[in-house]
This record gives structure tokens, sequence and C-alpha cells, in this order.
């Protein structure tokens, strides 16, 4: 790293159910079938600014493991993160397009999380992982982030602590504005 190199700090951001809409069928999150299904949550754009303007960088880390089970194409998934990028304050999206547990970029592994903040000189200690699912509190934990839980209600595998609970992406911005 050069002497003139700057480390950064990070949010990562889970994709659906943070982010967007993820649709809830009995009990379990989806992501949207189509670009027009494709609806940015309340309060999202509001919360990636306050926390750009803080300093932070903004990675969306998302698997869509659909793309390799043959139920979604990589280029509607692709179009729909240029459609976020497009609009909201993001520095990049990474994604997990593998299905089961056979590669390091799936969460809960931590693969995408640290290969990112290696492209984004990223100090994973001074960052934050924001997800709705217990993978993406995995990951972010074991990454070194601290983690916060967008408490949607689903009926599934609960995240273990440690973990901050909120219930929106609004909330989680104002804790760790808060908190850092």
């Amino acid at each position: 790293m050069g002497i003139d190199q700057v480390i950064m700090r990070a949010v990562f951001l889970d994709r659906d159910g943070v982010i967007n809409r993820a649709p809830v069928r009995d009990g379990k999150p989806y992501p949207p079938n189509t670009l027009d299904e494709l609806e940015v949550l309340d309060g999202v754009p509001d919360a990636l600014a306050k926390l750009r303007d803080d300093g932070f960088r903004l990675i969306v880390v998302t698997n869509q493991p659909d793309v390799a089970r043959g139920a979604q194409t990589r280029e509607t998934v692709e179009s729909m993160h240029a459609q976020l990028t497009s609009a909201l304050p993001v520095d990049e999206i990474v994604t997990c397009y593998h299905d089961g547990d056979a590669c390091d970029c799936r969460k809960p592994k931590p693969g995408a999380l640290l290969e990112a903040a290696r492209r984004h000189d990223i100090e994973l200690e001074r960052s934050f992982m924001v997800g709705d699912r217990w993978r993406d509190i995995e990951a972010g934990q074991r990454a070194g982030c601290r983690c916060l839980f967008v408490d949607r209600g689903y009926r599934e595998q609960q995240p273990a602590a440690p973990f901050v609970r909120v219930d929106s992406l609004a909330a989680a911005a104002e804790w760790i504005l808060e908190n850092q």
C-alpha cells in the first residue's frame, strides 16, 4: 500500500430485503423475478446518502443462486444491478451466482466481503454488514465486521450473536452513524 493510500471503511449490504423488497412466500424471502418487480424500499436512498456523506464505501453483497438453478438469467440480475447502481450511491455490487457451498463467495462464507475489502482498501474492523438473513450476519462476522440484522420476521434460522437487531436500513444507518 502506498503512503498516500487511504484505508476506507464500508457498509456491506445484502440486496433482497435490505435494499429492495423481497417477496415473502411461506415465511421465506425471494428475489424479484423481473426488473419491473425490483422495488427499492422506503428510506433506502436517504439512508445510503447519509452513510456516503459520512465517508463509508457502500458495497452490496448478494447471493443469486437462482441463476445456477436455471430459475433466473444472469442478464436479468445484471439489469437489476444496473438500475440499482444508477439510482443509489453504491460503489459496487458483488454477486455470487453459485448454488451450494463449494465457492468462497457465497454467504455465509466471507470471501465476497474479503475480496471487496482488498479491492477497495477497506478496513474490515471499522466496517459493518447489514443483512436480513443469518447468512449475511455470519459472513460479516467471519469477515470481522460489526453486523446489523434487519429483522423481517422470516420463518427461518436466526443469526447467531453478536449482532444489532433493527427493522430497516434506515434504522441500521442511524445506529451505525451513532456507534461507529
